[in-house]
């Protein structure tokens, strides 16, 4: 993995002026709903995690409109008939994400105390991924992000795709964990030095790749 933070001056120069620009009064405000998410009821957060099983190898805009459809549903659907759901608004994979969504309901109801019980972040996107089928470091970092987390940016293609741009890495075949995990420890140093936390870091690149500021 190669560390080519000197290369990143434009990255740099392009986040500094967005910061300038109206864009960062939109960021402001997301990341303040970011937070008033994690103090909603758990049925909320676990709603919101549903979002984050269905945005894996599927987009979020198409994600967010199917959360919105959804709604209550991803709490009592039965499978099939939430499969049918997911299919009919058009997710790539509605069998698989319906029988995620089921089985991580035996959290629905606990989950904002299970999110409270841990004070390092870090040991909470491990046991998302431990416990959470479908949730993977990304799934998990998108979740955590979405509900007031600071730490964490989302590593998909589209901030992969800011990055290999500016030469900070190569593009990767593959993203493993352990891949995951060195191209986070970089962007961290990216948000350090840009003085930035992670979640904003990422929505700032997110809106250098696609123009939009969403969740």
């Amino acid at each position: 993995m190669p560390n080519n933070l000197e290369s990143a001056g434009k990255l740099f120069e392009t986040v500094e002026a967005l910061k300038r620009s109206e864009i960062k009064r939109v960021i402001d405000g997301r990341t303040e709903q970011f937070r008033k998410i994690r103090q909603q009821p758990s049925s909320e957060l676990f709603k919101e995690l549903c979002f984050c099983i269905l945005c894996a190898n599927f987009t979020a805009e198409r994600s967010m409109k199917i959360q919105n459809a959804v709604g209550d549903g991803f709490l009592n659907l039965p499978e099939k008939r939430l499969a049918q759901e997911l299919r009919i608004l058009g997710h790539r994979f509605p069998n698989t994400r319906a029988k995620y969504i089921v089985e991580a309901r035996k959290y629905k109801d606990s989950l904002k105390t299970i999110v409270a019980s841990f004070s390092d972040e870090q040991k909470l996107r491990e046991w998302l991924i431990a416990e959470v089928k479908g949730v993977g470091p990304k799934e998990a970092s998108h979740f955590l992000r979405n509900i007031g987390c600071t730490d964490f940016a989302i590593l998909d293609f589209h901030i992969i795709n800011v990055l290999v741009r500016h030469e900070v890495i190569k593009k990767p075949k593959n993203i493993t964990k352990r891949r995951y995990l060195e191209i986070e420890k970089l962007l961290k140093r990216i948000a350090q030095k840009a003085n930035l936390n992670m979640a904003e870091l990422d929505l700032y690149l997110w809106y250098m790749e696609t123009g939009k500021v969403l969740k």
